[in-house]
């Protein structure tokens, strides 16, 4: 048998000879198993190994360390990737089962290729954290240990997912880590660079929600929808813009909840705790909620 180079071509056609020989004929017809957390939570925890070995080392790999080490995590995770692509993918199981993998080997290769762009991103990120915090350390220490750059981590990893259509998978990478540290990220929300979310826990960030760069936010922030525009029959309306814009360099304190998909804050604001704010704000705005003290005499008596 003559096998052309290794292709999902040829590993299609192996499978085929193998299946002559089976006592029943293979069929996939029944309907695919979506992926599972629990291989979602290792395509993450592999793929921070690879953004960054020094503060995630892979310990599966056959290699000690080194280059060798991180092709072979590379491979390993292209070829996962594409295996859950290829599950949570609407196909026709029915037809020519390599068009769907190849589907998925593509966008696996694809989203490979826009890996080191991705970590470049991560590593403003992680300098941003660093400037941002006087308790940070070194870069290694965000990178290790803050709950709000792995949650930025696994939201720009999914949302380049959601840009290339992957279903189900890039929603399941932000819940995981929604779950593990409190803060939800939307893979469809557009942040710019140099990101940092200072404590977190709490933060919510809607899907149609644009943040520019240099953007800081504390715990409790809420980036949400005002309202939900329904049609006559009282269906939801979705795929209009429902989450507000963020401009560059804006500070968003703990508490704050900023809602609607027309209200813009504007570069250079700051936005203090617990303000509630449904309208746009021009640049260089300050917006405070004045607390309101109520001071009464103490009369003394002798």
């Amino acid at each position: 048998m003559s096998i052309p180079e290794f292709s999902i071509e040829g590993l299609s056609q192996i499978v085929r000879s193998l299946e002559r020989y089976d006592e029943a004929t293979l069929t996939n017809a029944g309907p695919k198993t979506p992926t599972t957390r629990r291989a979602t939570e290792q395509l993450i925890w592999r793929l921070e190994s690879l953004l960054f070995p020094f503060e995630h080392p892979w310990e599966e790999a056959v290699e000690a360390q080194g280059t060798a080490a991180r092709i072979e995590l590379l491979g390993r995770i292209i070829w996962d990737l594409a295996h859950q692509i290829h599950r949570v993918d609407p196909h026709d199981c029915t037809g020519d089962p390599c068009q769907g993998l190849c589907r998925a080997f593509h966008t696996a290769i694809e989203f490979g290729k826009r890996l080191p762009d991705i970590q470049a991103l991560l590593y403003m990120d992680a300098d941003a954290a660093y400037q941002g915090d006087p308790a940070a350390r070194n870069r290694s220490e965000v990178i290790s240990t803050y709950p709000g750059f792995y949650a930025i981590m696994v939201y720009r990893l999914a949302h380049e997912l959601f840009r290339l259509d992957v279903p189900l998978l890039p929603r399941l990478m932000t819940e995981i880590a929604h779950s593990q540290t409190g803060i939800d990220i939307h893979p469809g929300a557009q942040i710019g660079s140099s990101f940092f979310i200072d404590h977190g826990t709490g933060v919510v960030i809607g899907e149609t929600t644009e943040v520019g760069d240099q953007v800081t936010l504390y715990q409790g922030v809420t980036l949400g929808a005002l309202n939900f525009p329904r049609d006559v029959q009282g269906q939801i309306i979705r795929g209009q813009k429902r989450h507000p814009t963020i401009g560059d360099r804006v500070v968003i304190y703990s508490g704050a909840t900023i809602l609607g998909g027309n209200t813009v804050i504007g570069a250079g604001s700051v936005i203090g705790g617990n303000v509630w704010l449904t309208h746009s704000v021009p640049e260089n705005s300050r917006v405070i909620n004045q607390p309101q003290v109520d001071v009464k005499a103490v009369t003394h008596k002798n």
